[in-house]
Formats: structure tokens, C-alpha cells, sequence
């Protein structure tokens, strides 16, 4: 496996950096993910992205992982797996339906958070989002610059105040 266990037992193969800071996290939901064989040899070798991936809610009541790049397995014959294809959320109906109520609502978006391993099993943690705008990302930004000053700032006292005594 590419990384260790985390102590929930949980792998985590790939992550969306990107959607913390593009939107503000509303509700987290927990999806399987119906795959080939070879994908998931893929993941296993610790290799995918969701950096361009996104969900969507078709007419028939199905939601699909779109645009995540799992890359085809190196020791795959003939029938290896195309990298980008659209694979299938595996969510319960009453969850699906109440995502889709809420994603017809202005500004939510669904959108993958992690791809990881439960036990044996792939799964998918997809979040109903709202995108931020380009003050509040600018906003979070300084936020985030400010904390890490004023860290820095308080350990260089405690240093310093450890040298004095």
C-alpha cells in the first residue's frame, strides 16, 4: 500500500486539495465506488487524482464520479480500464434524492473530497459544497497567514524566554 493506516483504518489515496479552498464545506457524505478489477490494482499502488473531478446527478436518480483520473494499471493486459471514465457513486436512494433537491438550490455543488480505503473497499468522500467567492478565498487566505504569524511569533518568545532562564 502507498501510505500507512490512519487510526480509523482507513487509506487515503488521493485527496482534493483544491475544493477546501474554492468552496465551503456544507454536508460530508460517505460513497462507495463501483470499479474494475484493475482500478482498483491502481489504487492500490497508491496512484490517482481528483484534481479535475466532479459529480453529477443524472435523470435517472444515479450519481457519477466524473473527470478523477485513475491511470491504467501497469501489469494490465488487454482489458485494462480507460483512465477518466465515469464511475458510479453507490449511495442509498433517500440520499441521492435529498442531494439532488439540495444541488437544484443556487450555488450547491456536490463535490469529491478524498478517495481512500475502507478495509478492502474504495470509497469516496463527496461533500454538498457552496463555491466561494473571490473575497472570501482571499479573506481565508489571510486568515490562514495570520495564524501561521502568530505562531511563529509565539515560539520565537518561548525560545528566546527558554534562553534567558
Amino acid at each position: 500500500m502507498a501510505n500507512k493506516p490512519a487510526q480509523d483504518g482507513t487509506v487515503t489515496v488521493a485527496q482534493n486539495r483544491k475544493a477546501h479552498h474554492d468552496y465551503v464545506i456544507e454536508d460530508c457524505y460517505e460513497a462507495g465506488l463501483a470499479l474494475t478489477g484493475t482500478e482498483v490494482k491502481s489504487l492500490r499502488e497508491g496512484r490517482a487524482s481528483l484534481a479535475e473531478s466532479f459529480v453529477n446527478i443524472d435523470r435517472r436518480g444515479e450519481m457519477w464520479l466524473e473527470g478523477a483520473n485513475i491511470p491504467e494499471y501497469l501489469n494490465g493486459t488487454w482489458n485494462n480500464h480507460a483512465p477518466k471514465r465515469k464511475r458510479k457513486l453507490l449511495l442509498h436512494a433517500a440520499e441521492i434524492a435529498k442531494l439532488s433537491r439540495q444541488t437544484e438550490a443556487k450555488g450547491y455543488t456536490v463535490v469529491p473530497l478524498r478517495l481512500y480505503f475502507k478495509g478492502s473497499y474504495v470509497k469516496v468522500e463527496i461533500a454538498l459544497a457552496r463555491g466561494k467567492k473571490e473575497f472570501d478565498k482571499r479573506q481565508a487566505l489571510r486568515e490562514e497567514q495570520d495564524k501561521r504569524e502568530a505562531l511563529r511569533e509565539m515560539r520565537y518568545r518561548n525560545l528566546r524566554s527558554r534562553s534567558i532562564d
